[in-house]
């Protein structure tokens, strides 16, 4: 009897400790999924208040649902409505505009083609019109299918043409069966309609998130990181107090935002004129100074590996290009955080214009240096990185060029303001006439109010 008792207290204390053990780890699966949601609200708050906007608009369109008067003129084909509100709705207003034009207009062509489809194999008798809609539905859904292919339709219409196959297959198929397919293809294209419309309704005038201004700040904020890393290296790399390298790597993430670039110039392009962006705004101007930014990027991330790596040249070789690779990259840096700001502000960044010139005169002073016998009596493995380090310093300084190129024809084509007017508007002194080139020569003609 003792033993068994034993047994037995041996037994629910291990099924006491599985079931404890059980309970903790339920405790920490819930609360790290809390502590992740609260870490992706606080990365960007728009995520939570896009969450409710979904809710709300999936909420007003189930009212066909749940009231008698709405749900009699409709029937299921309501139920069309939430699911538009479903698929349509994205995070910014360019991607749910972009999708509820796709989703409609596909809809009503579809519906359309569908009806008439079937009005033709109609005609031709029962015998042969299932033998016409078959051929209909095989070839309009294989050219379709086949436009899906092109870059430029699949970019922005990709969308459209899947729902217009879908729709077009729906309502001609099911009209063999069913003698209502007008009214079928009313119903659909008129609660398609309504959900879209919800759904962008609610997106453009509730706390809207535009692409088109994420894709201007991001662009900026890339930049700035390309000039952090530059006015930090020659810190790192020719001084011995070395300060924290983890600072200099934000340049990485540019090195992987073109998909998102590409995402939000095609959703901008949807986007109606809004805030400091006109109709018709250049967005497609934003992906070639992407460009220009991974490609310098790139360059720096090569420079970067001499930062870290084991094989470090003797300080004496460094010395010898310390002062015109400073030079260029402080340079750049500044000229970087002078184009990032003109791009904030939208305003012209002619600052630049002085520090580019001045890091091309310390490349034209390097290369000419490098020409000469700058390291006698050198063994040449020490040589190489310091002057792999110069002439990709060298290579960044024709980058920037680009860069600020791009910049100022994105400034011509979407007309950014002189800073000299902005200032002088801000500060109600006058009203500056400005005409510049996109090299950055200056002209003020200032008229005294």
């Amino acid at each position: 009897m003792a033993s068994e008792n034993q047994e037995n207290v041996k037994g629910l204390k291990s099924a006491w400790s599985w079931a404890k053990g059980y309970f903790e780890k339920i405790v920490n699966v819930v609360i790290c999924a809390a502590k992740d949601a609260k870490k992706l609200g606080e990365e960007d708050p728009r995520r939570v208040i896009h969450s409710f906007k979904v809710g709300l608009a999936i909420t007003l369109v189930s009212l066909f649902y749940y009231f008698d008067f709405l749900y009699e003129g409709f029937g299921v084909a309501a139920m069309w409505a939430v699911i538009t509100v479903v698929v349509v709705f994205e995070f910014s207003v360019g991607a749910t505009f972009g999708k509820g034009m796709n989703r409609g207009i596909a809809t009503l062509l579809g519906g359309a083609l569908g009806v008439a489809a079937h009005r033709l194999a109609s005609f031709t008798g029962e015998n042969a019109e299932s033998i016409i809609l078959g051929l209909s539905v095989f070839w309009i859904s294989a050219l379709a299918t086949f436009l899906r292919f092109f870059p430029k339709l699949k970019a922005r219409y990709d969308y459209g043409l899947l729902i217009f196959i879908l729709t077009f297959s729906l309502i001609s198929v099911s009209g063999y069966r069913d003698d209502e397919v007008l009214e079928m293809a009313h119903k659909r294209l008129s609660t398609v309609l309504i959900g879209g419309s919800a759904a962008v309704l609610i997106c453009i005038f509730i706390c809207p998130i535009w692409a088109g201004e994420d894709l201007h700040n991001l662009t900026a904020t890339n930049i700035e990181k390309l000039a952090v890393f530059l006015e930090g290296f020659g810190r790192e790399y020719f001084e011995t107090n070395k300060g924290n390298k983890a600072s200099l790597d934000g340049y990485k993430s540019v090195l992987k935002v073109k998909g998102n670039e590409e995402v939000l110039v095609n959703s901008a392009k949807w986007e109606p004129g809004h805030g400091r962006f006109r109709y018709r705004h250049p967005w497609g101007q934003y992906l070639k100074v992407g460009r220009s930014i991974r490609e310098c990027a790139y360059k720096i991330d090569a420079l970067n590996g001499y930062l870290n790596s084991e094989m470090q040249t003797p300080m004496e070789i460094r010395s010898k290009v310390q002062e015109s690779c400073t030079k260029m990259s402080s340079e750049c840096s500044c000229a970087l955080r002078e184009l990032a700001k003109g791009l904030k502000t939208m305003t012209r960044a002619m600052s630049a214009e002085p520090h580019i010139r001045n890091a091309k005169t310390a490349a034209k002073n390097l290369k000419s240096s490098l020409q000469t016998s700058l390291w006698p009596d050198t063994d040449l493995l020490d040589i190489i990185p310091a002057a792999a380090v110069a002439s990709l310093i060298v290579d960044i300084v024709s980058c920037t060029i680009k860069i600020a190129d791009s910049v100022h024809e994105l400034a011509c084509l979407s007309k950014f303001k002189n800073p000299a007017a902005v200032i002088a508007n801000q500060t109600g002194q006058g009203r500056v006439a400005v005409a510049s080139d996109i090299k950055g020569s200056l002209n003020l003609n200032v008229v005294v109010e």
